[in-house]
């Protein structure tokens, strides 16, 4: 081995080792930020829920209609009750005002007697149609606002985006 006069290896040769026709080692992007990716998330959704829409209803009762209209399918009210994060007798209440509005409907659970499923009708999905309906008018003409790049990497991010909505649902 070839050492200088103080005992260290030689530097290579960079013509001698280079390797023909390879790119430069270029970092990996650094890893994402989850702190500044969960406060833009929130900054994001407390202008979001708050985008004026025509279907004043409040935000629990639209929490519901979408938990059932995008959850999987009909649900217990003890499931409801979790996953909305409310107690047994609020959920029943609201369920209750909600079947009095003809947005879900009560049915016998088919794998037990004695208890129910709360299945979302065609009017409580028109609502969530609605929302959403208002809230891409709404937003269009900010989206419009942003430089092409911007619009792309919010494009880009759709993918990942939506995987880590259905993570937090407990999807695989």
């Amino acid at each position: 081995m070839d050492h200088t006069s103080n005992d260290r290896p030689a530097e290579p040769d960079a013509d001698r080792d280079a390797e023909p026709n390879v790119e430069p080692c270029v970092e990996p992007k650094a890893e994402l930020d989850v702190e500044a990716f969960a406060a833009a998330v929130e900054n994001f959704n407390r202008f979001y829920i708050r985008l004026p829409v025509l279907e004043k209803l409040p935000f629990t009762t639209l929490s519901v209609l979408d938990t059932l209209a995008f959850g999987g399918g009909p649900m217990r009210l003890t499931e409801l009750a979790r996953t909305e994060q409310i107690s047994q007798p609020g959920i029943t209440q609201l369920v209750t005002r909600l079947e009095r509005d003809g947005l879900v409907e009560r049915r016998p659970d088919p794998g037990d007697g004695r208890a129910v499923l709360v299945h979302i009708t065609e009017a409580g999905r028109r609502i969530g149609r609605s929302r959403h309906a208002d809230r891409a008018r709404h937003l269009a003409p900010l989206i419009a606002r942003l430089t092409a790049e911007q619009r792309r990497a919010i494009a880009d991010a759709l993918p990942a985006l939506g995987r880590l909505a259905e993570l937090g649902r407990g999807a695989s």
